[in-house]
């Protein structure tokens, strides 16, 4: 290996939240005499938060760089050799080492490695349709692709914008586009909106929506993508009806971007995200790490592996795989499946299980749906909310939780993702010592009425 007898070298592929957590990390716990640290990133960002996209999209957030935690040169000051632009197109496993193409030049080269760190994210699902990639339609999963979108935006002279899916994604850009201006149509396969809330639950969003002036599709599925005499889009077919497009966004989700690391023969799960141990070690592998997008996790609650893509996993596994290389241990024991977005004022939260994901962990459960109010009813501001729960019959454990409401709902949902990791029943939920006072909670927190409801019907059961 072309390196001394004195370092290790640590090579990361992917230059986001899991990967540049991970090579921060092992830097804090081991200096550049005692490990090189090289980095490829085939983009033009380093550490950002795709999470803020459609709100920098929106307008909500006016530059770009205010979504970016650490530049390239920053990390680079941190005696990372950080190389961007740079494609990692091929792992040698049996050699420990990788193939990286520089994008602009074209040139290739070869980096052998002792520790690798694989955070190659997730990528939107394109379908699989005539003209999906057409220009005008976009996927938006890196700041890249932001740009690329907002581009669009400023050229384009018509205000007609379909959205192709209504996942958060799908939700939070309907949101952004309608900010700046445009007629928006978002053509959802489901019944309801947000199909991570049961169908109840998303009725109340689709009535949001709707009341911002998005024109929701429901039950419906992009066929086509129908382009112009210039071959720009120009509108979306179903099977029963078009809709005018001047720009197409695609929010029907994301999947492990693992081409890489299945063509390197590294084992991956049934949703195609590569499979590591609690230390997000690659099973199998003793030298080679993965974590964020690209990786499958434990969901606790069902004890089935799952794929969540969010930046608060990414971060995590970067921190544990950085302390792992670095030479100490941590650990990801798993998720159980905490998220929260909005619509307008509409904040939207769940965690745990939904009725289908139960019934496919074999469970048998009560569910209970209250009415409350954020604040104390006679408390100026108090606004509805909606908490369904569900509970394990017979044990009483608690399964999940889905609130709907305006101001102060979705971060609730937090009591909920603590009882669920700590594994409590709902009856001993009703014992937890919340805080309150009017302006903040009814003397009884929503998210309590519904586990006393819940353990009444669990009783009964």
């Amino acid at each position: 290996m072309n390196m001394s007898a004195a370092s290790e070298r640590l090579v990361v592929i992917g230059g986001d939240a899991a990967g540049m957590s991970a090579a921060s990390q092992a830097r804090r716990l081991k200096g550049p005499g005692e490990l090189e640290i090289v980095a490829f990133e085939r983009g033009h960002f380093t550490s950002y938060s795709a999470c803020g996209i459609p709100y920098w999209v929106g307008g909500d957030v006016e530059e770009r760089d205010q979504l970016i935690a650490r530049t390239p040169e920053e990390h680079r000051a941190r005696d990372i050799d950080l190389r961007m632009r740079t494609e990692v197109t091929e792992i040698d496993v049996a050699g420990q080492r990788v193939r990286a193409r520089d994008l602009d030049s074209g040139a290739e080269s070869w980096t052998s490695y002792d520790k690798l760190v694989i955070a190659t994210g997730a990528r939107p699902i394109r379908p699989q349709m005539p003209g999906a990639d057409a220009p005008g339609v976009h996927g938006v999963q890196t700041l890249d692709d932001g740009q690329a979108l907002l581009d669009t935006l400023a050229r384009t002279r018509g205000r007609d914008a379909v959205v192709v899916g209504a996942g958060y994604i799908g939700v939070e850009m309907a949101e952004a586009l309608i900010n700046r201006g445009y007629e928006v149509t978002v053509v959802n396969r489901g019944s309801e909106p947000m199909s991570t809330l049961d169908a109840d639950m998303g009725r109340l969003v689709h009535e949001a929506m709707e009341g911002m002036g998005i024109t929701m599709v429901n039950d419906a599925e992009v066929t086509k993508v129908l382009t112009g005499d210039d071959g720009r889009v120009r509108a979306v077919a179903t099977q029963d009806a078009e809709y005018p497009a001047d720009v197409v966004v695609l929010g029907i989700g994301v999947r492990p971007e693992t081409s890489l690391a299945k063509a390197a023969g590294l084992p991956v799960g049934q949703h195609d995200g590569l499979l590591t141990d609690l230390a997000m070690r690659v099973r199998g592998h003793e030298n080679i790490w993965a974590g964020g997008d690209c990786v499958e996790v434990l969901d606790l609650v069902s004890g089935q592996e799952r794929h969540v893509a969010l930046g608060t996993h990414a971060n995590k596994h970067g921190q544990v795989i950085g302390a792992n290389v670095g030479g100490g241990y941590a650990t990801f024991p798993g998720v159980v499946g905490t998220a929260v977005s909005k619509v307008c004022d509409l904040e939207i939260a769940r965690t745990g299980l939904r009725e289908k994901d139960a019934r496919r962990a074999g469970l048998r459960f009560e569910t209970v749906t209250v009415e409350s109010t954020s604040r104390a009813g006679y408390y100026p501001g108090a606004s509805p909310m909606t908490v369904k729960m569900l509970a394990e019959r017979r044990t009483g454990r608690l399964l999940g939780v889905q609130i709907v409401g305006r101001e102060g709902a979705a971060k609730r949902v937090d009591i909920a993702a603590v009882a669920l990791t700590a594994g409590m029943t709902v009856e001993a939920m009703t014992a937890l010592d919340l805080g309150y006072a009017p302006p903040f909670s009814p003397v009884w927190d929503p998210v309590l009425v519904a586990a006393r409801k819940a353990a009444l019907k669990v009783r009964a059961s």
